[in-house]
């Protein structure tokens, strides 16, 4: 019998013994045991957070807006949008699950000028346990100048998620007030949509839109625009 490595266990390899062929079964299923506990900690970390979106969306589907979370292509396209070379604060709108969140970590954005808002008390639980070093607050963004008192004006980058088209008009006209209140001048506001023809945002807000980019690989296929805010 000798001893052979494989996924980090060692296995005795049968020479013909009885006791040479009890240790190799024993080796074996040790093995698969580990391979069983590697596989549920992976498909954990993937269904958990549909499942909690799905949870969400079955208990407030006029808030959610959306039939799954955002794909990574959709939080690349917003990650991009992003202006790196704005030092202020970056403001994210409606995280969700974190697909966005996480896509704006990795283009760089510092944890200590992303402050998080979500208005779902489970999905800030998630998103806490998920990003445990960044502010996460939970509200509604029709209360963004209440709640972000100490830090408007020091605002660069709002990114939305917020279903604004599925919206009553006055609910999303009061969150895009609220926006505007704290973002600071020259900032920009990077909002995407589900409708491809119309506007993400009201057109009567006189918003200047100066990108646009569609993404089709989504569940439904998105638009991301970036409109650029001055108070002149």
């Amino acid at each position: 019998m000798h001893s052979e490595k494989a996924q980090g266990v060692v296995i005795k390899t049968f020479s013909g013994s009885p006791t040479g062929l009890r240790d190799m079964i024993n080796q074996g299923f040790r093995l698969v045991h580990l391979q069983i506990k590697r596989l549920q900690r992976n498909t954990h970390r993937r269904v958990m957070p549909l499942r909690e979106f799905s949870e969400e969306l079955l208990r407030a589907p006029h808030h959610v807006g959306a039939v799954c979370p955002s794909s990574k292509s959709l939080g690349l396209a917003m990650a991009e949008a992003i202006n790196l070379t704005d030092d202020r604060l970056v403001i994210e709108l409606g995280a969700g699950t974190g697909s966005i969140t996480q896509a704006l970590l990795q283009q760089g954005v510092p944890a200590n000028r992303l402050i998080v808002l979500e208005r779902s008390e489970a999905l800030v639980r998630r998103l806490r346990q998920r990003f445990p070093t960044l502010t996460i607050i939970q509200g509604d963004a029709a209360d963004l100048p209440t709640l972000l008192r100490d830090q408007c004006q020091d605002i660069g980058n709002v990114v939305s998620s917020l279903p604004l088209r599925s919206l009553k008009p006055v609910a999303a006209d009061a969150i895009i007030a609220g926006i505007l209140d704290t973002l600071a001048d020259g900032g920009r506001l990077i909002q995407f949509t589900y409708d491809l023809r119309r506007p993400s945002v009201p057109e009567h807000f006189g918003l200047r839109r100066v990108t646009t980019r569609r993404v089709w690989a989504n569940l439904p296929p998105a638009r991301v625009d970036v409109f650029d805010y001055r108070l002149t």
